[in-house]
């Protein structure tokens, strides 16, 4: 019986000697340095983001199985990446958290199987993968098999896209072929000053074009969040990083076959006589339409992504009497508004996102029309504002448009008009819907009487009146059906939480086929 008992013991010690081994990853002098360096060990980056004490380890005891280079006399419990589940608000997510103390987080055979088989597992039990990335790239000394291996989650992001939500948290160093893997997914956040994406880094850069550039000039959060738009947030710190994440979460359903958490909500006196007063009464003077979402939504609900990029178009999640939904909103204080190559490209991405997850689209709209220029052309502004026009023709959720002002030219058509399939058209007072501006659009067709006038410029502000009391309004649109309904600004509320209610249960489906084919 003592030496059963001593046995027993004996495994016990072993079991949680290699338990505590798993948990100090490449040791005790590696976490000193990533603390150093102000960033958070993978384990601890899974205790912040997820509920406490929820979470559940999955190959912790994996080890990697290369010979050479020495790699048989390197033996790390875990080979680089934490991998499991748990919960977040009491909602199940799986997660990976790549260990940059073990070989800089180089992705190897072993440390891409586990992460294959946490994809998997989520595929397979429908909710969220949580990917935490801080690694050096490919483990150079096991060459093809851990390119293969890159491949292996490559193709299951690929799959999982649109089955359930997906989320790359930058933490670190994502470079070479690691990046296509966040690339695939549904949102990028990064880490401000620490955290850096590129394909090839500034060494190759100077080699290849005499290039001087710094990591973080290359592929730092700033880059990617205002120029690239590669990133959908970015956090002053770790800690703020993970909050987006779990924010995020909030909004989303838990696969496409699931609804967002409905939050509990009390109908009051839903009027917001503020409306009324962000539209300037001169056409031509901006306002920032966060005011109107603000506005309309419950009280501090709206979680704007791609906010320092192309900031003629706003999106977000927001809610509305509780109800999950998301934003795509015109920004008159940028660019007038206007739709350009990257605002179009900003749009459709979120539109397409919501409508693979059952999130039920508003649209603000106060467009002037696309953006003119020989730049915007050979930029492809064709191809790229097809994709705006394409996303929410195909979108099948409830779908609900508001014009707060000028809704002129194709971008009218683009902007979720009822010609491409929206559900209710709403539009305030203060709507022009018209094929361009009332000056514009006088100089066209009064051209011959402007210019035999005996005072061109008088005539011309005559016909512009003329045209802006004719078609200046929302009443034509109206009168022909494109407008649902003409609404005061402070109803907007009001009519927003009865129409998403009605339209809570809609189905549509899109003609059968294996795919569409989307202008890329």
């Amino acid at each position: 019986m003592a030496q059963a008992q001593d046995e027993r013991e004996n495994r016990r010690a072993k079991l949680q000697q290699k338990r505590e081994e798993a948990k100090l990853g490449g040791g005790q002098k590696r976490i000193e340095s990533q603390h150093a360096k102000g960033k958070l060990t993978a384990r601890e980056r899974l205790n912040y983001l997820l509920d406490p004490n929820s979470f559940e380890e999955i190959g912790a005891f994996v080890k990697h199985r290369s010979t050479d280079f020495g790699l048989d006399k390197r033996h790390y419990l875990g080979d680089g990446v934490v991998t499991g589940y748990g919960t977040i608000d009491g909602r199940l997510v799986y997660v990976f958290s790549q260990d940059f103390t073990v070989f800089g987080g180089s992705l190897s055979e072993t440390h891409a199987e586990k992460i294959c088989k946490i994809m998997d597992l989520a595929m397979k039990n429908g909710a969220p993968v949580i990917g935490l990335n801080d690694s050096g790239g490919a483990r150079i000394q096991e060459g093809v098999v851990s390119l293969g291996g890159y491949a292996d989650i490559f193709y299951r992001n690929t799959l999982a896209s649109g089955v359930i939500p997906q989320i790359s948290a930058i933490m670190g160093p994502c470079a070479g072929g690691a990046v296509y893997s966040p690339a695939i997914t549904d949102f990028i956040t990064m880490v401000e000053d620490t955290s850096y994406m590129f394909v090839t880094g500034p060494n190759v850069v100077k080699t290849v074009t005499n290039e001087e550039v710094s990591s973080e000039e290359l592929g730092g959060a700033s880059v990617h969040s205002t120029k690239s738009g590669v990133a959908h947030l970015t956090g002053a710190n770790e800690i703020e990083c993970l909050e987006q994440v779990r924010s995020l979460i909030s909004y989303m359903p838990q696969n496409c076959e699931s609804l967002s958490p409905l939050l509990e909500y009390e109908l009051g006196d839903e009027s917001r006589a503020e409306l009324a007063d962000i539209v300037p009464d001169n056409p031509n003077q901006p306002y920032d339409i966060r005011e109107v979402i603000n506005g309309v939504i419950d009280e501090d609900s709206f979680f704007e992504v791609h906010k320092g990029f192309a900031e003629n178009i706003v999106v977000g999640f927001a809610r509305l009497a509780g109800r999950s939904i998301g934003v795509v909103a015109n920004q008159p204080a940028f660019l007038a508004g206007v739709l350009d190559v990257h605002s179009s490209q900003k749009g459709a991405r979120f539109v397409r996102f919501c409508d693979s997850f059952n999130i039920p689209l508003l649209v603000f709209e106060d467009v002037p029309g696309f953006l003119p220029g020989t730049d915007q052309e050979w930029n492809a502004i064709i191809t790229n504002g097809a994709k705006l026009l394409f996303a929410f023709s195909e979108a099948t959720v409830p779908r609900v448009t508001v014009i707060t002002r000028k809704a002129y030219g194709g971008a009218y058509d683009v902007m979720n008009s009822k010609h491409i399939g929206a559900d209710l058209n709403f539009a305030w007072p203060s709507a022009e819907i018209a094929v361009m501006g009332a000056k514009g659009a006088a100089e066209i067709i009064f051209k011959r009487e402007i210019k035999e006038a005996s005072d061109p410029e008088a005539a011309l502000k005559e016909h512009e009146k003329e045209y802006a009391v004719i078609f200046a309004n929302p009443y034509r649109a109206a009168e022909r059906g494109f407008v649902d309904e003409v609404i005061l600004p402070e109803e907007t509320r009001v009519k927003l939480i009865k129409a998403f209610k009605m339209l809570e249960n809609k189905v549509d489906h899109l003609p059968k086929k294996k795919h569409s084919n989307i202008p890329l």
